[in-house]
């Protein structure tokens, strides 16, 4: 075992593919010259050359639209947003094209694209930087989303993702691109759509991905210090997710909680709520209580945009409210 951020866990995952299959290649601003905005990428360039590294134009419909292209053509591009915020101006070209393209075609055309992305706030980038739209290209069928929390997930999944036949949005937390972990020295994947149970416990469940991670575990542990057991269930892919892992889990503790980094309004843990509602509601006893950041655009002061910031002490709210611990 190694320990290393996941900032060196994705590079490490980029690096084997580009070295092992002459088909990876990657696109993106900055990700060349300059080793990409979170320097995922550096020195990338002079070791792989302009033909497999490709700083491209402030455009990323247009360079999200050639990655299609060549994906299409039988090529396996990396396509790197400086944030994720700007998917926004590709979005016809992800959800339109990249999602649907396989289905439209029979089958005879797939499309075998990562894109990469920096997501969520809490890096004093304002609010048109600190957006976490994840939570709304899960929903779209014909696209696969994962969020690692930590180094061995982001390596993992990166491998996965990168030999998939369907496009997989790879969003990297930019709060923990520092994070430190272990990952094993022999070779190994995570599985797309299979959830981590992170803790075992027995009298609730506590359910998050990527940086709400942190303050999920944070209550995790304040609550063991007042003798509530939680368990703790890491999605690591909101599309596919895996909601047999919730459910079993909530059939054992008969408590949920979902939190969400992104704002509460409308994100993956709303619909993962309705569907405990539905599909565990005999076990449940109490409401599935849901966590997320405010409602508001992300502020830049830093003062403001912690209060924003879903904390360890909103994840203890919800608990005490819905079940009294």
């Amino acid at each position: 075992m190694t320990e290393i951020v996941l900032r060196e866990a994705l590079k490490r995952g980029l690096e084997e593919a580009l070295e092992n299959d002459p088909s990876v290649f990657m696109m993106g601003e900055d990700i060349g010259e300059y080793g990409g905005a979170y320097a995922v990428t550096d020195g990338f360039l002079k070791k792989f050359g302009p033909d497999r590294i490709k700083d491209t134009p402030i455009s990323e419909q247009a360079f999200l639209g050639a990655g299609i292209g060549a994906a299409a053509a039988g090529l396996r591009p990396i396509v790197e947003f400086m944030s994720i915020s700007f998917t926004l101006v590709a979005f016809d070209q992800i959800v339109n094209m990249a999602a649907n393209l396989r289905y439209m075609s029979g089958g005879q055309i797939s499309v075998p694209m990562v894109i990469r992305a920096p997501t969520g706030a809490g890096v004093q980038l304002g609010a048109t930087h600190s957006q976490s739209f994840e939570t709304w290209l899960a929903e779209v069928p014909g696209m696969k989303v994962v969020c690692p929390s930590n180094p061995y997930d982001a390596l993992g999944l990166m491998r996965s993702a990168i030999k998939d036949k369907n496009p997989v949005l790879v969003a990297e937390p930019a709060l923990l691109y520092g994070a430190k972990g272990e990952v094993p020295d022999e070779y190994y994947e995570v599985e797309i759509g299979k959830a981590d149970v992170t803790r075992e416990g027995s009298d609730i469940t506590l359910v998050s991905y990527g940086y709400g991670m942190r303050p999920t575990n944070d209550a995790a542990d304040v609550l063991a210090e007042r003798g509530v057991s939680a368990e703790v269930i890491d999605l690591r892919s909101l599309s596919p997710v895996d909601l047999e892992a919730v459910v079993n889990s909530v059939k054992k503790t008969n408590r949920a909680v979902v939190v969400d980094n992104a704002r509460r309004k409308g994100g993956v843990m709303a619909e993962l709520a309705a569907d405990l509602q539905q599909q565990a509601s005999e076990w449940l006893d109490g409401p599935v209580m849901r966590v997320g950041s405010v409602d508001v655009p992300w502020p830049y002061n830093r003062g403001l945009e912690r209060e924003v910031l879903v904390d360890k002490d909103n994840v203890l709210d919800a608990v005490a409210e819905g079940y009294g611990l």
